[in-house]
């Protein structure tokens, strides 16, 4: 995967431009092992709560065999340490331990047990949040090698294989994002030592290569998204952004074409909304004037406003990359603060008169694991956007925004086109970690992957 250095604008205001800092590099493999007898620097076990045996054995894993057996090669350190961690297998619980140095004993340094609630999981989401465990673990641990495995998988799984496909891609996908850090702008970053990932088992399937460089495409296309709108205004200029697109359609121009709007083509294809927007900034097409009012305007993280294009970038850099035999077009933006008061910081709002439309990006978003909601185009919302001296407003009232929003679009597309907006204000940012989530990406890509298929 390439690393991603914003193409700097003068003048950059004194800021330090950003470093080249190369994303996570992992390769993935499948190994047909016994977890006793797999080598490297940590290996990650996923528990559910049903591996665990509350009966007095010598192992508290008797409903696992094959993390009994380990426990077992381990003089009982698995069973003691989860003990002593109060350790069930809930969702979101995790007990790691150093292993004392007994040559001949085992072949790996460290052993991190990972809860996965009371069945396995059903979401790409939760398998994706896994995966980040295992990188927290990886990362603390600074090892060159990790393992994952399942301690006792459920009695369908092997009936399943596109369930375990699925899985394991989500997996790699969490790992390869939870490694993943944003330093371009610090004067240190942290070192990325995790450089290979094993998938322990035999029941996979043959498919499971395709699957996690699948996986591998699509979370180096989130992270380049995500470096999109953490990039301060003054570095990722229109300009910085048109060239990104250049290099997305050069790169992969088998499948790509870019075309670049200046400020003249805006004005020929009467673009005027776009143009006034735009009209205050010394950067071409110029923009934009700060008119945000009141002592909370949050006008420091207008950047993440370009997460739609940056969605759009991420999915077209992995369908470049991925090749799939059809393209589609889809309208993603951060359009509203409004969608984010209705749906929340973590769901995006999805407009379109269109039920079939919506039924193939339902599937595509269920396969990603990320979050979208069906609100109404409620034509009656459309009273209050009626102007006395123009054909329309531009915005009505709080009430329904992200609804009179989505009613304001509908007025320039042909009825004929089948179409649907996105507003993604909410879930294009993660406020409590401070930094862009590169939203969008994963279901533009299965939505593409759907519609060529």
């Amino acid at each position: 995967m390439e690393g991603h250095t914003a193409a700097a604008a003068a003048p950059t205001l004194g800021l330090t431009m950003p470093n080249v800092v190369d994303p996570p590099q992992v390769a993935f493999a499948v190994k047909d092992v016994d977890l006793t007898e797999w080598e490297g620097d940590i290996l990650a076990v996923l528990v559910t709560e049903n591996n665990l045996s509350t009966a007095t054995s010598s192992s508290r894993f008797t409903n696992a065999a094959a993390l009994a057996k380990l426990d077992g090669e381990l003089g009982g350190l698995l069973s003691e340490a989860s003990a002593e961690e109060d350790f069930t297998g809930r969702a979101g619980q995790s007990v790691a331990l150093r292993l004392p140095t007994a040559p001949g004993r085992h072949g790996f340094k460290r052993v991190c047990l990972i809860g996965v609630g009371n069945n396995t999981p059903s979401s790409a989401a939760a398998y994706r949040s896994l995966g980040e465990t295992v990188a927290a673990a990886a990362k603390s641990a600074q090892a060159r090698t990790a393992a994952v495995a399942l301690a006792f998988p459920p009695p369908d799984w092997i009936h399943q294989e596109d369930h375990r496909l699925n899985a394991a891609a989500a997996v790699a996908s969490g790992l390869v994002l939870g490694l993943h850090e944003d330093s371009r702008y610090k004067s240190e970053s942290k070192k990325l030592h995790l450089k290979q990932v094993d998938f322990i088992g035999s029941d996979y399937g043959d498919e499971l290569d395709t699957k996690l460089k699948y996986a591998n495409h699509v979370s180096s296309a989130v992270i380049f998204a995500k470096e999109l709108v953490n990039s301060p205004a003054n570095v990722l200029t229109p300009a910085a952004l048109a060239e990104e697109a250049s290099k997305i359609a050069s790169t992969y121009s088998d499948v790509l074409t870019a075309t670049i709007l200046d400020e003249e083509k805006c004005r020929e294809l009467k673009m005027g909304s776009y143009l006034a927007v735009a009209a205050a900034s010394a950067n071409p097409p110029h923009g934009g004037y700060n008119i945000k009012i009141g002592a909370v305007t949050t006008i420091e993280l207008m950047k993440k406003d370009m997460g739609g294009s940056a969605a759009v970038f991420g999915a077209a850099k992995a369908l470049g990359q991925i090749k799939p035999p059809g393209v589609e077009i889809i309208d993603l933006a951060t359009l509203t603060g409004y969608c984010r008061i209705a749906l929340g910081p973590s769901i995006a709002g999805i407009l379109t008169p269109s039920d079939e439309l919506d039924k193939e990006v339902a599937a595509a978003y269920e396969a990603s694991g990320e979050k979208f909601w069906r609100l109404p185009l409620e034509e009656t919302y459309w009273e209050q956007m009626k102007s006395s001296v123009a054909d329309m407003l531009n915005t009505g009232s709080p009430l329904g925004g992200a609804i009179t929003a989505g009613l304001f679009l509908k007025q320039f597309v042909d009825e004929k086109v089948q179409w649907m907006h996105i507003d993604m204000a909410g879930p294009v940012w993660n406020y409590k970690k401070q930094q862009a989530t590169g939203f969008g990406v994963s279901t533009l890509v299965e939505w593409v992957l759907i519609n060529s298929s």
